[in-house]
């Protein structure tokens, strides 16, 4: 008996898995639609509450771009904030963040470090983020203070001189300039390079002399042709120049290492008459920038843009960090609001006034305030240096690259300066606008916003100076938030004002239906 109930039980088993079978065969078979019913959420539930993505970074080191958890929105209502942002008005268009590719650094590059080794920093620095993402860069014509030796691009015989430039050569940057910077273009092709000359050729200067001296009237024409030579032989290596600047410092004259001064007179005269002409006529565009000094002589620009000959040559003013006010660049710019604004130098060092770090002052003095001055691209100096800030041929002896790359074992450290531009870098595109936000310096938090061109996102780098937490509101729109940032720290904020927008939309949806 229990044999026979045995049997049965196996013949419904067997019946009930070949029902199964033919129903989902039916299901799945050609020509059948089958149709997912998804359940209606009720109207009780409150919509899912956007995010903001935040990363910080402290002046003690603790943390160095660390993403920390979102935080939630909430929407804004009557509520006062700190921080403002008006993605309506619309500021400059942003280039990029860079650093110099000094003789010093390519030397260090391809002298310290093993293949593998060079492959991952240059990966590190001009992939695109979440890597670093520089894509801006200057390059020194002929020698600067970081290089292990002084040169030019003419050199010839004391006594000679060579106004056809038949000697011109770069085989001074053959085995580490060149190559590297073909590296970095590998990693990005869009690289926008500034290039510099410290001194003319010695031939062509009242010292006869890579040090001290002027450029002699009689060479002003051959000194153009000198830099555009060196765009079509470097354009020949496959390096596209983007920017020229006449000379680095014009207003200052070393005495350990090659320069040469050059009043705004003959700066204007050389545009307007020789290099600005020779560039305009070309297939291959490359802008000209003014200046390419100190904030301290806001004058010599203004002197040179109001010469009406060479003026419509003139692309933008460069400056540098050392000396003055970052607001010259702002007088300058509403003078001549059509000529671009770029920060051309800037480098940190082991001195005194480095002592607790330099994270706060790069973040807020260089980038935050130099950016809402209207720079368009902010370079650092040196790239990299070595553990005994070198090598270098005279000049300053305490700086600091943007990394340290050990001269015994090739290992890098990142420094400050690293952080402080990786802050805008990995965030901030080329293409990005500047979008309108709530001035708050005098509270000691200062900010910049910006409006990413591809999708919209809003991208907040804010920097709390103080020796205390401090709670700092933000609103956009109807949507809000607010963070306690630790003392002495820096934080970019990244959201969406679309999906905030439709969030509070629908939130109001939701209240109504209650």
């Amino acid at each position: 008996m229990s044999e026979r109930r045995s049997d049965s039980s196996r013949a419904v088993a067997v019946l009930i898995a070949l029902i199964v079978l033919l129903t989902l065969a039916a299901l799945y078979a050609p020509g059948f639609t089958h149709r997912t019913v998804k359940p209606k959420v009720a109207s009780s539930t409150r919509p899912v509450t956007p995010t903001v993505r935040l990363w910080l970074s402290t002046a003690d080191r603790r943390l160095k771009l660390v993403q920390q958890p979102d935080i939630e929105m909430s929407v804004r209502g009557t509520l006062p904030a700190d921080v403002i942002i008006d993605v309506q008005k619309k500021y400059q268009t942003m280039v990029g963040f860079g650093a110099a590719m000094t003789d010093s650094s390519a030397w260090l590059l391809q002298n310290k470090m093993n293949l593998l080794q060079r492959h991952a920093l240059m990966h590190e620095l001009y992939g695109q983020p979440p890597n670093l993402g520089l894509n801006m860069m200057r390059l020194t014509i002929g020698a600067s203070d970081f290089s292990l030796k002084p040169y030019t691009l003419d050199d010839v015989p004391f006594g000679q001189v060579d106004p056809q430039l038949v000697h011109f050569n770069v085989t001074p940057n053959l085995l580490d300039v060149i190559p590297t910077v073909r590296d970095a273009l590998s990693f990005d092709a869009d690289l926008r390079i500034v290039a510099s000359p410290w001194s003319a050729p010695a031939w062509m200067k009242t010292s006869q002399n890579l040090i001290g001296g002027e450029l002699l009237p009689q060479y002003e024409s051959a000194y153009a042709d000198y830099l555009v030579k060196y765009l079509d032989t470097y354009r020949g290596y496959g390096i596209p120049i983007f920017a020229l600047t006449l000379q680095n410092e014009p207003g200052f004259i070393p005495v350990t290492y090659p320069g040469m001064e050059m009043p705004a007179d003959t700066r204007a005269r050389i545009v307007a008459q020789y290099l600005g002409p020779k560039l305009a006529s070309r297939r291959q565009k490359t802008q000209i920038l003014e200046w390419d000094h100190n904030w301290s002589q806001p004058e010599q620009p203004l002197s040179v843009l109001a010469d009406p000959n060479a003026a419509p040559y003139i692309n933008g003013v460069a400056w540098h960090c050392y000396e003055g006010s970052q607001y010259a660049q702002g007088r300058v710019h509403r003078a001549y609001p059509q000529k671009d604004v770029y920060i051309t130098e800037c480098s940190g060092g082991d001195w005194a006034s480095s002592a607790n770090g330099e994270l706060l002052w790069f973040t807020r003095d260089l980038l935050v305030t130099g950016i809402r001055q209207w720079a368009r691209g902010v370079v650092y100096w040196n790239l990299a240096l070595d553990e005994q800030h070198g090598p270098h041929f005279g000049g300053c002896d305490a700086c600091k690259g943007l990394v340290t790359i050990d001269s015994h074992t090739g290992a890098v450290s990142r420094n400050d300066e690293y952080y402080a531009l990786a802050h805008f870098s990995k965030f901030v595109l080329p293409g990005d606008v500047r979008v309108g936000s709530t001035a708050t310096d005098k509270e000691g938090i200062d900010n910049v916003a910006f409006q990413n061109a591809s999708d919209g996102s809003i991208v907040l780098v804010v920097v709390n100076s103080n020796t205390v937490a401090r709670s700092v509101s933000v609103a956009e729109g109807q949507a809000r938030f607010e963070y306690t940032m630790p003392p002495e720290s820096v934080a970019t904020f990244v959201w969406n004002p679309a999906q905030a927008g439709a969030w509070i939309r629908r939130v109001i949806g939701w209240l109504k239906s209650r």
